[in-house]
């Protein structure tokens, strides 16, 4: 085992939800959501894992405070398994932290037996991807699970993709083995807002979660952000008549019944948007 201690109790047949850095997180959208249920709901440390096991320390130094001299205890990244409920008493249970850089096979192996343990009815994956989808419109929310069913009641991307696995890959791959179901839900961000927070995207990320997983979530103190950002987003956007362009080829696209690809080679980068909206706030945000 490569978890170091237990701690708090675990509640029956949670929902657990990973939500490990690593992965690409445009909008700062997975870290959003997740800041989010951890600072709504009451979670506990369940399980500690060993991160001289796990983590390239060299890549990732544990931290340390110090104060008029005196050197406090020294802060070890890795993964935890915090544990709580909701406002209705469902039960849940969230893998936190960093991914791993080693064991990703017998890792995903100690948390599957974990979750057998605890009798885990679901376990969502929380992410997200930079795309060609434009503000103005919902954050589109896709899915891979271990069923098309499952995969069906939020909606997937079509066809064939060769692609990087994430931790959740993992271990949703071994929960088939136990046969509990997975997902992943991954938001469609606004590729031009990828490097500033965006938390329209965590707000349709996490009504996701409470669809498929049945949990009780509140997502009232992302909103005025979400709407803040928008309106700023559009302020820019309108100052320049090549951005108002890429916007509106993005609108159309969208409303094609047989949406073609669009030639994002006209388009303005989601870096270069992303710079001179991070101006553009700097300048007007008071901050």
């Amino acid at each position: 085992m490569s978890f170091l201690r237990r701690e708090a109790i675990a509640p029956d047949e949670p929902i657990l939800i990973v939500g490990l850095e690593g992965w690409i997180d445009p909008g700062f959208t997975a870290a959003t959501a997740l800041t989010c249920l951890l600072d709504q709901f009451d979670t506990r440390t369940h399980i500690v894992f060993d991160t001289d096991d796990l983590i390239d320390l060299r890549a990732r130094r544990p931290r340390t405070i110090t104060r008029d001299g005196l050197r406090s205890r020294v802060y070890w990244p890795g993964p935890r398994l915090r544990v709580g409920s909701d406002e209705e008493g469902n039960g849940m249970a969230l893998l936190v932290g960093p991914e791993p850089d080693f064991r990703w096979k017998s890792f995903s192996a100690e948390v599957i037996e974990l979750a057998v343990e605890m009798g885990t009815k679901l376990i969502v994956g929380l992410g997200a991807a930079p795309a060609p989808t434009p503000h103005t419109r919902p954050v589109p929310i896709v899915a891979t699970a271990s069923s098309q069913e499952l995969s069906a009641e939020v909606g997937y991307r079509s066809g064939t993709r060769d692609r990087p696995a994430r931790m959740i890959d993992v271990i949703g791959s071994t929960a088939d083995l136990a046969g509990i179901p997975s997902i992943s839900l991954i938001a469609r961000v606004p590729h031009y807002v990828a490097t500033t927070p965006y938390p329209a995207a965590s707000i349709a990320l996490l009504q996701a979660l409470s669809s498929v997983s049945g949990l009780a979530i509140n997502t009232e103190s992302l909103e005025e952000g979400a709407e803040s950002t928008n309106r700023e987003v559009d302020r820019l956007i309108a100052q320049s008549e090549e951005h108002t362009a890429m916007v509106r080829q993005l609108e159309d696209r969208i409303r094609r019944v047989t949406p073609a690809e669009v030639d994002e080679h006209i388009l303005p980068t989601g870096d270069q948007i992303a710079d001179e909206l991070q101006r553009y706030l700097r300048n007007h945000s008071g901050d």
